[in-house]
């Protein structure tokens, strides 16, 4: 009787495994620790997963703000605030002169395209400006009504004064500039070397005798008078040797032409950081 009962209950125990084709049966506690186990591993491969995401973030957000504060030093340097400060200035202004001798108005642009639009009653003059401004690479619009029916030194002298204010204004920040210039310009038989300096004092160095009272309407000695009044408004030094030459013509073209060059060269951007000068200002 007791083994009658044995074995039903054997019978009953093993009923209750269920099976499938070909497959071998485990016990239910085998198949309850593979579960586990395995769930354990999916646990730890997820928990591994959230620790390289987080360290992969961390690092990203490191490299993030490392890049920022590049960034930011960058914005501080001395080189990067005077490229922000260039931006900023504008080498261009128009001037307007009226007294009982003349009426000027004069637009100067110092980074132009050598642009020229004069006109002052002289035409010689007209055309020794406009080298100038194609020489120089500067726009110029010139615009001027003087007493010539006294003669033409105030018309010329006049607008000396003018073009040395614009020069001063277009160029009051000179930051990076080259400052200084010297230009030695060749026209046919002459030859003329003319030195600036953008120093905000004035001086002119100009001693030349022409022995020809005139070219067309425009009186030899105003050059001189011309310059000089350049040097004195603008604040800076003019150096101009004629170092050879016959024609009067070539002579004072070959001086406009050296003047634009030597100007344009001082203007220009040196690539230095600051003030070219020991003081830290001109």
């Amino acid at each position: 009787m007791a083994k009658n009962k044995a074995k039903q209950s054997s019978k009953r125990n093993a009923s209750s495994v269920k099976t499938n084709p070909g497959t071998v049966a485990k016990p239910v506690n085998e198949e309850k620790t593979e579960n586990i186990t395995k769930d354990a591993e999916e646990n730890k491969i997820i928990a591994e997963t959230k620790e390289d995401e987080k360290e992969s973030k961390e690092n990203s957000n490191s490299e993030s703000k490392e890049n920022t504060d590049l960034k930011a030093e960058e914005n501080k340097s001395p080189e990067n605030s005077m490229e922000k400060k260039d931006k900023k200035i504008t080498r261009e202004c128009v001037i307007k002169r009226e007294t009982k001798e003349t009426n000027i108005t004069l637009g100067l642009r110092i980074n132009g395209d050598g642009n020229a639009d004069i006109s002052t009653g002289i035409g010689f003059f007209d055309h020794m400006l406009e080298g100038f401004a194609r020489h120089g690479n500067f726009d110029l619009k010139i615009i001027e009504k003087g007493d010539l029916n006294v003669d033409c030194h105030h018309t010329v002298e006049d607008l000396g004064i003018v073009l040395g204010q614009a020069i001063a204004k277009t160029m009051e920040d000179k930051t990076g500039i080259n400052r200084y210039a010297t230009f030695i310009q060749p026209m046919d038989d002459a030859l003329v070397l003319v030195s600036v300096d953008l120093c905000s004092r004035a001086y002119l160095n100009f001693n030349y005798e022409f022995t020809k009272e005139r070219v067309g309407y425009f009186e030899t000695e105003t050059l001189k008078e011309f310059f000089r009044a350049v040097s004195d408004n603008a604040g800076m030094n003019i150096h101009i040797k004629v170092l050879d030459g016959e024609n009067t013509h070539h002579i004072i073209e070959a001086t406009f032409k050296a003047f634009a060059n030597a100007l344009k060269i001082a203007c220009s951007d040196s690539g230095r950081c600051g003030v070219l000068s020991t003081k830290g200002t001109l």
